[in-house]
């Protein structure tokens, strides 16, 4: 995953107003980054955060838009792999965390209007791919030549590995030759499944909670059991907590605040904070869900500027 910068703060507020136009439309555990976890019981509805827990998976359990999630593709991992054997420089290692590139020579004009992904467990999906010019706009987020940079000098249609909802995939991938490099960057071209309709709507604004939504999954562990996601805070609480309500077939993540008494004056800061969600089993094709919305949490790097999946 690309290395937090300087820029991640304007990014996250980008990711909230994406994250919030695209919402409007068994038990686990946490263990919060920095802080002390708890494990909620078993089918524990005595507060209303457990109860919007169990609400949630009760509506998205057996549904149509769970048998949707578990059809589709849905990226959970890098859509970008470095070149084989790392970059060459601390300067490099800085212009692929900013996402910086200036295009030196010429892209394919010409391309399949359709790619297939390919799961390790079988199975597969046709989907529509994007040109190479489509996939270096969504790969440079930033053309400035002046700041630490990297020269794309041409691309060539190949292949990726990457994490799914459905498990590792292998999909249709644009390889960018940089300048100064043997092996090509990766960068995954196969278009997202659209995400399913909930069958349970958001909180409304009018109803009391301690919730709050959670923007971004940061990264599910290689065996299931661990996701860290990016939970919001003030200046003058404890940091967030988020809690894990797990069932056959969803995790629902409960973020909320663990707040300090304080007599100080607090200023209306927002501040983010990766928090690590240990589960009682690994994920799965298993629903990653978040309490507010109602909706899968979107996967993102801590850098990603928009969800993954539309």
């Amino acid at each position: 995953m690309h290395t937090p910068t300087t820029r991640t703060s304007t990014r996250l507020a980008l990711v909230l107003a994406l994250t919030g136009a695209l919402f409007a439309a068994g038990c686990g555990s946490e263990r919060a980054a920095d802080s002390i976890g708890t494990k909620p019981s078993a089918g524990d509805t005595s507060s209303p955060t457990a109860g919007r827990a169990q609400e949630v998976a009760d509506a998205w359990d057996g549904s149509k838009a769970a048998g949707t999630w578990r059809e589709g593709y849905y990226p959970m991992g890098d859509w970008v792999s470095p070149p084989a054997g790392g970059f060459h420089s601390a300067y490099d290692k800085r212009a692929y965390s900013l996402e910086n590139y200036v295009l030196g020579g010429e892209l394919p004009t010409t391309t399949p209007e359709t790619g297939k992904v390919k799961w390790a467990g079988g199975g597969s999906l046709v989907r529509p791919l994007l040109d190479a010019r489509q996939t270096y706009t969504a790969l440079s987020r930033n053309s400035s030549p002046g700041d630490p940079h990297l020269t794309v000098t041409g691309a060539e249609l190949g292949a990726a590995t990457i994490a799914t909802s459905r498990g590792p995939a292998t999909v249709p991938a644009w390889l960018f030759t940089l300048e100064g490099y043997d092996e090509p960057l990766r960068r995954v071209a196969l278009r997202p499944s659209e995400l399913p309709p909930s069958p349970i709507g958001r909180i409304g604004d009018d109803v009391p909670t301690e919730l709050g939504a959670l923007p971004q999954l940061l990264e599910v562990s290689e065996d299931g059991r661990t996701l860290t996601v990016l939970a919001s805070h003030g200046s003058c609480d404890d940091g967030p907590r988020v809690k894990a309500h797990e069932t056959d077939g969803s995790v629902v993540l409960s973020a909320t605040v663990a707040h300090v008494e304080s007599d100080l004056p607090c200023t209306a800061d927002m501040h983010y904070k990766k928090v690590t969600v240990e589960l009682e089993r690994p994920l799965g094709d298993r629903v990653p869900l978040d309490a507010v919305t109602g909706l899968p949490v979107p996967y993102g790097g801590p850098d990603s500027a928009s969800p993954s999946w539309s």
